[in-house]
């Protein structure tokens, strides 16, 4: 489900987690603020994915 509204978050991170999304984010072919984006998406997804699992 893709949500038309953004919302802009300042996160700081480490120089060395940085260089690492920056190399992820290029062998995908993404920004590194999409891969970000597309990694915390997943993550949800995952999680809901296990709750539910859980309560059946």
């Amino acid at each position: 489900m893709e949500e038309k509204e953004r919302k802009q978050v300042l996160l700081r991170i480490s120089a060395s987690l940085w260089q690492e999304l920056a190399i992820w984010a290029e062998d995908d072919f993404r920004s590194i603020n999409g891969q970000i984006e597309y990694l915390l998406t997943e993550a949800v997804r995952k999680r809901r994915k296990k709750e539910i699992s859980d309560s059946s």
